[in-house]
């Protein structure tokens, strides 16, 4: 593999790191690793198809996929022709997989190690959706999280992940993650803290991500990553577990944060060791059972994991001071509510009424999540759940995130296009396919998997894909 020269490691880095590399491990294999560009590796998004099924779609494409050890649905890939980038294959611009370093998928696996499947999940530092597409498939769309994103840029590009990825059972919030513990205290059965880090573990993917290292922002990171640690354990209901992450291989920012939630709070927190999540985990297996993977170990980015489980409760924070608002949305009625999911599956969209609940705003009708309503009142999202329509005297507009993950690409409403035809779709151009769907509506689809809602208006399909999701220049898609 080609070497990237331009790698920044700043002598003070190396040194520190020398300090604390395990004897079984070199200074030159972590030198040689760190200026190796990064093996591309994409995760199936079972929200949308079986790992089964999306290896039988690209089998005869020229991917070589080869199984991430620790997650059952990750894949590192090489192609004989990388000119065209991943992003623009169609199964990326369909939410079939997502492109998720490999080593960032292990914090979510063992969230999920002992084989529970939490109901409520908080994702305190959430974009740009990796983790919390993979939470959602998961639970299968099951239950509730809340995604915060301290960052205001980032909340747009974690909302287009999860649309993409048809995610329908999770809210946004936008919050300095230290509110949590005060906000919703003991609300969560599981809690994935992916902190911010000083990034040492990521100069493969970017060569400048030491430029401004420092032992000094070490220090300063690690007192922020100690009070994100505190206040998450606060919003942990008692019996839940933590996962706490970085993309960093320092022990102040590593060992000596989760030694600190320790010291502060004895018998009611303890470590879960990972040392069985997957066969070579020990490769990584530090004494006290987390998993600090140098990226020599497994080719792979540098991380830090460890797996936390709450006992009993501790003593709550001091309520917070703020004021929520008014909630400008309220239940659909019944019979409302029977209206319009009797309308919706009138075009293809359906959702289990257990886990999803009605609501509207004005003219604006969407679908929460069941297990977040009883946080309602008590934190602000920026976005709960799917818009699924907007009301007109006529009858009801269905909404593109709405249709991507609610339509059945299968169902009669469906009207498939060849690979040409997806491309127009994409581009953002109106469709005239031979013969036209037989409706005036339909679920337009590619591979059968739902794209958008299109109107038919005579020998014309009207393209309605949302401007910041039409793409320009060559897509890849295989004729």
């Amino acid at each position: 593999m080609a070497k990237s020269a331009s790698v920044l490691l700043p002598p003070a880095f190396l040194d520190a790191t020398r300090a604390i590399m395990p004897a079984a491990l070199s200074m030159e294999d972590f030198i040689a690793a760190c200026q190796r560009p990064l093996r591309r590796s994409i995760r199936v998004n079972t929200l949308k198809i079986s790992v089964d099924g999306f290896l039988a779609l690209v089998k005869d494409y020229d991917w070589q996929l080869a199984p991430i050890p620790w997650c059952a649905e990750g894949f590192w890939i090489t192609r004989d022709d990388d000119a065209l980038r991943l992003g623009s294959a169609a199964e990326h611009l369909s939410g079939l997989f997502y492109i998720q370093e490999a080593s960032s998928m292990l914090p979510v696996s063992a969230l999920f190690s002992a084989g529970e499947t939490p109901r409520r999940v908080l994702d305190v530092a959430a974009a740009p959706g990796s983790k919390t597409t993979q939470i959602a498939a998961l639970m299968n769309n099951r239950g509730g999280i809340v995604a915060n994103e301290y960052s205001a840029s980032r909340v747009k590009v974690l909302h287009a992940n999860l649309s993409r990825c048809g995610v329908k059972n999770a809210a946004l919030t936008h919050f300095d993650g230290r509110v949590f513990g005060a906000a919703l205290p003991e609300s969560f059965d599981a809690i994935l803290l992916d902190a911010p880090c000083s990034g040492e573990g990521v100069v493969r993917k970017d060569p400048d991500a030491m430029s401004n290292w420092s032992p000094e922002s070490v220090h300063s990171i690690a007192e922020t990553q100690r009070q994100l640690i505190d206040s998450a354990f606060h919003a942990l209901a008692p019996g839940g577990v933590m996962v706490y992450s970085t993309c960093t291989l320092n022990a102040q920012e590593n060992q000596q944060v989760i030694n600190s939630l320790l010291a502060n709070y004895g018998s009611a927190v303890s470590v879960e060791p990972l040392g069985d999540l997957f066969p070579g985990a020990h490769q990584a297996l530090t004494d006290e059972g987390f998993l600090h993977v140098f990226p020599q170990i497994y080719d792979s980015e540098g991380f830090f994991v460890a797996r936390l489980r709450k006992h009993h409760a501790v003593a709550p924070l001091p309520k917070p001071g703020y004021k929520v608002g008014k909630f400008p949305f309220s239940p659909l009625s019944g019979k409302d509510g029977a209206l319009v999911q009797q309308a919706a599956e009138a075009v293809g969209l359906s959702w289990d009424r257990h886990d999803h609940r009605l609501w509207a705003r004005d003219k604006e009708i969407w679908l929460f999540p069941a297990e977040l309503e009883p946080l309602i009142g008590k934190v602000r999202f920026s976005r709960i759940g799917l818009k699924l329509a907007e009301r007109f005297p006529k009858g009801f507009r269905w909404q593109h995130e709405a249709v991507l993950a609610l339509a059945d690409g299968h169902a009669k409403q469906a009207f498939e296009l060849d690979a040409a035809l997806a491309q127009e779709w994409f581009h953002g151009r109106d469709l005239y396919p031979e013969p036209p769907p037989q409706g005036d509506e339909c679920i337009v689809t590619y591979q059968h998997q739902p794209l958008g809602i299109a109107k038919r208006i005579g020998s014309r399909i009207k393209n309605n894909l949302p401007r910041e999701l039409v793409r320009d220049g060559v897509l890849d898609f295989h004729q």
